[in-house]
């Protein structure tokens, strides 16, 4: 009898039976309330009408037409449509599967735009597990561990994380900044350095948002050096954080930016957005795939589009997304050190009476949670961090009845 390796541990035993809006229903009958969304990527529900309806028609009259060598218009409609959400300048994109895929994608432009080799990036982040992805992920030892040699060319320099470092924001942002500069006379010569590869927030690395000061830092220096600032907006973009992409909030402008996770609301698409004239300077042959820009996924994030902004989920995802986070840190008790968050994006880190992170609480809160029909998902690099990250569809309701679960759950810690 074949089995799913035994390496895949899953975060809850919830086998689904189906899904709609906010809700998943369980092959035993049960209701959860998914607070998961496919770690971010089901934002605008589980099967949303729109969505599964462009989804079937495009099933019918086309599934894969392979985009190196035809075209089709769901492709060339997404393509258009991204126009109006992209950041200025962005005007040229390329469509993989997978996060990692246009991770890998960016920093093959990157090297190849610049001549340069280098690549710097920031200690929490999380880039995907290929290996050129993964040796750029320093959120766990846990995605880069065992198959070394990882790839050479990858520095990394201090995130601003403050409560990490127990100092107020202004100073931790001055470190990593100062630090980046020792970098630069240290490690990897300005001369050497293709890009600059940051999350707007940490994601894997426990939910901490970066901040207007520190991002302009990344902006100056880049404008200095001819380095290219490269925005991973894979889990921040689409609406999560409250404005279209994360990086929106700090008002610094990318060179690059990867997206994928919330693009399609489910089916496999990603990609990266850039100037023209920069996505130019790629090499012939370097950007291709069997299975990018798939019709069925352009379809369905093409009715991604049309939900988000016929239904508001930007401004609901800001709106909801300070709901939730007030009502987390109303509710935080001694074991939780920390609530932090942009829109849809929050963390709540579990710490021990001293300060240190504290994982085994955070995992009982995690599974008490999931008895009670609230799905959950933990973080951090100790794991000590429980992340909500509701669809942006989630009413003010939903969010009361997760604050409800959620101090049923503290109140038994």
């Amino acid at each position: 009898m074949t089995e799913l390796s035994p390496i895949l541990k899953q975060a809850t035993p919830v086998i689904v039976d189906h899904g709609a809006g906010c809700y998943l229903y369980g092959t035993d009958g049960r209701r959860y309330l998914d607070f998961t969304a496919g770690i971010g990527v089901t934002s605008t529900g589980h099967c949303h009408p729109r969505v599964v309806a462009a989804a079937q028609a495009q099933v019918a009259s086309l599934i894969h037409g392979q985009y190196t060598t035809v075209l089709h218009r769901p492709l060339l409609e997404l393509t258009e449509r991204l126009g109006a959400v992209l950041p200025e300048g962005l005007d040229t994109l390329f469509f993989a599967n997978s996060g990692s895929e246009a991770v890998e994608a960016a920093l093959r432009l990157a090297r190849q735009a610049t001549g340069r080799p280098n690549v710097v990036v920031f200690h929490g982040g999380f880039h995907g597990r290929t290996v050129a992805a993964a040796t750029m992920t320093t959120s766990g030892t846990r995605f880069s561990a065992g198959f070394s040699p990882l790839m050479p060319g990858v520095h990394v320099a201090p995130f601003p994380t403050a409560y990490r470092y127990g100092w107020s924001e202004r100073e931790a942002t001055a470190f990593a900044l100062r630090e980046l500069d020792y970098l630069f006379a240290t490690l990897t010569s300005p001369a050497e350095t293709a890009a600059f590869v940051v999350e707007p927030m940490l994601g894997e690395g426990g939910y901490v948002p970066g901040n207007a000061e520190f991002f302009r830092g990344l902006r100056e220096r880049a404008d200095r050096h001819g380095i290219l600032l490269v925005f991973d907006e894979i889990q921040t973009g689409f609406g999560r954080t409250g404005k279209f992409f994360g990086h929106q909030h700090f008002g610094v402008r990318p060179d690059v930016i990867t997206i994928a996770k919330g693009l399609a609301s489910g089916f496999p698409l990603s990609g990266i957005a850039a100037p023209r004239e920069l996505m130019a300077r790629a090499w012939p042959g370097s950007q291709g795939g069997t299975y990018g820009g798939n019709a069925v996924a352009c379809a369905a994030a093409i009715a991604t589009l049309d939900v988000i902004e016929s239904e508001g989920l930007v401004d609901n995802a800001a709106a909801r997304g300070e709901q939730l986070l007030r009502g987390l840190r109303a509710r935080a008790t001694k074991a939780i050190g920390d609530v932090r968050g942009l829109g849809l994006l929050v963390g709540a880190e579990f710490t021990t009476a001293t300060g240190e992170p504290d994982t085994a609480t955070a995992a009982a809160a995690q599974r008490a949670a999931v008895d009670k029909g609230l799905l959950l998902l933990t973080c951090g690099a100790h794991m000590n961090v429980v992340r909500m990250i509701p669809p942006l569809i989630v009413t003010d309701t939903q969010i009361e009845d997760a604050l409800a679960i959620w101090s049923e759950v503290l109140a038994e810690l």
